[in-house]
């Protein structure tokens, strides 16, 4: 990684997610003129109908050990929750060994520890956020509770829970009915599962709305957004870049960062540099919720079997999950969204009419390891900056990699990228 104490005037940010938006946020408060760029609008991407979990003190990254064993279910089950379909694309095959390469012990490890660094840094920078402005966007503090089909489930998940305590999290394990304790609305279903991990501090919020809020912010303190469009390319003199080009014309800037999701692995290509980050799609539907004692979890609540989130929005529940390798692809099979809700009406049957589904896909920007790419890369432009690739937990990491990236730019720290 190159090193400057050069502190840039004016920084464009390429993407309107909650990464993006969350580095505009950062870069604004620490004297920056700020221009955010992107294809869309604010928080329509993978930030639009997430699973809106902030999972501070439950990390576990998707490459672990115990992927081996779902190998064949994932490759050949036409309902598992993980899916990948093979393509003559040879970007998600490279991804793909690389992930299966990080489907160690030790890899899991070392990515875990990371992460909760990350997490904790994140949660203090979004809970001051909201101390600040008090953004209105269903949020709530009353833990999360995941579910184990099976004791050798429940067993490797103790043994992730020690492995993060040491780091600062807590959690507890509990049985059956110790977790119908902390959450009524599982009075129902159980006898289905072996064991729960209670995370009493994490927390949930409409990734959406918090993307609204901080787009009226930022432009009230001047922030320049350039919606509607796309990045072509980014225009370099010798080692900088000095503008990205649009179909409105270029905008130029003394730095860039790259928060652009899925898209920042071509256009990083296009400059001769490679970040390994693929599309991992997920869906989600939003339905009504109801306010009878012990019918909706007030809880959040992760079906590890099923790969399916569930978190309470005000009014709404919403329910999210599923990891398919299928490219660039949002098409909403009916398939996907009847097992989503046929998973809710098994676990909560009473929560909601499920009429009206609001059915949602996306595509989350993932690492092989689970790992963010955070900084500058080895041969790319001085000004030049990444911060994209953080999978399934893009709500809960954006305050933190964005704080990381302020750092950066303003020289008062120097981390570089991680992947």
């Amino acid at each position: 990684m190159n090193l400057s104490t050069e502190k840039p005037r004016h920084v464009c940010v390429l993407g309107a997610g909650i990464v993006g938006l969350a580095t505009a946020w950062q870069l604004q408060r620490a004297g920056h003129t700020v221009t955010v760029i992107d294809r869309a609008r604010a928080g329509t991407g993978a930030s639009a109908a997430n699973g809106a979990q902030l999972s501070y003190a439950y990390v576990q990254p998707l490459a672990d050990p115990g992927i081996w064993q779902q190998l064949p279910r994932l490759l050949l089950a036409s309902d598992s929750p993980l899916k990948l379909r093979l393509m003559p694309d040879l970007h998600q095959w490279a991804w793909g060994l690389q992930f299966l390469a990080a489907c160690r012990a030790s890899v899991s490890q070392r990515t875990t520890v990371s992460l909760l660094a990350l997490a904790a840094e994140s949660r203090q920078g979004f809970d001051h956020m909201m101390a600040e402005e008090r953004i209105a966007c269903d949020f709530s503090a009353t833990g999360k509770l995941v579910l184990y089909p099976d004791e050798a489930a429940f067993a490797g998940a103790r043994r992730q829970m020690e492995l993060q305590r040491p780091l600062g999290s807590v959690q507890h394990a509990l049985s059956p009915t110790e977790a119908v304790a902390v959450e009524p609305a599982l009075a129902g279903c159980a006898q289905r599962f072996a064991g729960a991990i209670h995370t009493p501090g994490e927390c949930a919020a409409d990734c959406h709305q918090v993307c609204l809020a901080l787009e009226r912010l930022l432009q009230a303190r001047g922030v320049r957004f350039a919606f509607d469009s796309s990045v072509n390319r980014l225009l370099r003199s010798g080692e900088r870049v000095v503008a990205a080009e649009t179909p409105r014309g270029a905008i130029e800037a003394d730095a860039f960062v790259v928060a652009l999701g899925t898209g920042s692995h071509p256009l990083a290509r296009s400059l001769g540099l490679r970040v390994p980050v693929y599309p991992l799609k997920g869906y989600s539907l939003t339905v009504d919720a109801n306010d009878a004692p012990g019918a909706t979890p007030r809880v959040s609540v992760t079906d590890a079997a099923r790969k399916v989130v569930f978190a309470r929005l005000g009014q709404r529940l919403r329910v999210a999950g599923m990891a398919e390798l299928v490219g660039e692809n949002t098409a909403i099979p009916a398939d996907r969204i009847a097992s989503l809700l046929a998973t809710a009406r098994d676990l909560f049957p009473d929560a909601s009419r499920y009429e009206d589904l609001q059915p949602w896909a996306g595509l989350r920007p993932a690492t092989p390891t689970g790992l963010p790419v955070i900084g500058r890369l080895r041969g790319g432009p001085d000004n030049l900056w990444f911060n994209t690739g953080h999978g399934a937990l893009g709500f809960t990491l954006a305050f933190g990699s964005a704080q990381r990236i302020a750092r950066q730019l303003t020289g008062s720290a120097h981390t570089g990228p991680s992947h």
